[in-house]
């Protein structure tokens, strides 16, 4: 699908358009569903081919491989990415990176679009799902939030990571942002993960998925042109994990604003 044929749907203002657009994204939310299920069983095989190589490279080309289907199926949902800022990857760095959080679908965005390999934190209960948790698994680093001990293990899974230099992502907000505000205050994990590897702090700010899936509207899903803004790296050095946070929390919001504003 060419960028000539993806059109954003603007919220109306009457009742019965409304009920229109509610059904659309109704519909759309399903085709949605689908397709993201029918290109996942052609990927599937692709992907688990990375567990033939070393960690880091198996990575890497799980990553890419997750990157172009991520890429085919954005499109096919109506929903094209734009990214900025790659470049605030410097070649042989790995970073923590953290981002907003407001929709489902920042989770299939996030990790497959930053430069190199990588693994996100993520809900230990996905991983049960049959077949796509052995994806699931590939991708991430699993915790239990309710379990000190899981809480405890995924930190060290996740210095883990950055030592077999890759990069760690995480949502700082932990969940989604539900809320009024352009970001829900942050936990400390991310930043004093930073502070701890003594690893610099990407912050990168999705925009377009708050009008993509509407949090307050269930199953829903419109066609929406998404950004993804890297923006340079946020040093952990001689500060600390309160310091790094306000400060990330500061950019973030700013950048956000700035976008959405637009």
């Amino acid at each position: 699908m060419g960028n000539s044929t993806v059109h954003q749907i603007n919220k109306p203002n009457t009742t019965f358009q409304q009920l229109l657009y509610l059904a659309f994204g109704r519909v759309w939310a399903t085709w949605g569903l689908i397709s993201f299920a029918v290109t996942f069983i052609i990927v599937f095989i692709p992907t688990m081919v990375s567990h033939l190589f070393t960690e880091k490279k198996g990575q890497d080309y799980f990553i890419t491989v997750s990157r172009i289907w991520m890429t085919i199926w954005l499109y096919m949902v109506g929903c094209p990415v734009k990214i900025y800022g790659k470049e605030n990857f410097k070649a042989g760095q790995t970073y923590v990176v953290v981002y907003n959080h407001n929709a489902l679908i920042d989770v299939p965005l996030s990790a497959p679009f930053v430069p190199g390999g990588n693994k996100t934190i993520a809900k230990a209960s996905f991983a049960k799902v049959p077949i796509f948790g052995l994806f699931y698994k590939r991708g991430s680093v699993l915790i239990e939030r309710s379990k000190d001990s899981s809480r405890i293990k995924s930190f060290e899974d996740m210095k883990a990571v950055l030592k077999k230099d890759m990069h760690m992502c995480l949502y700082p907000e932990g969940t989604r942002n539900r809320s009024d505000e352009p970001l829900k205050p942050f936990f400390d994990g991310a930043f004093k993960l930073g502070i701890v590897c003594k690893k610099d702090i990407i912050p990168c700010v999705i925009v377009g998925t708050t009008k993509a899936m509407p949090i307050h509207t269930p199953f829903t899903l419109y066609p929406t042109k998404l950004q993804m803004h890297f923006m340079p790296a946020v040093s952990s050095n001689n500060t600390n994990t309160k310091a790094l946070k306000e400060t990330v929390f500061e950019i973030m919001k700013t950048k956000f604003i700035q976008e959405t504003q637009k």
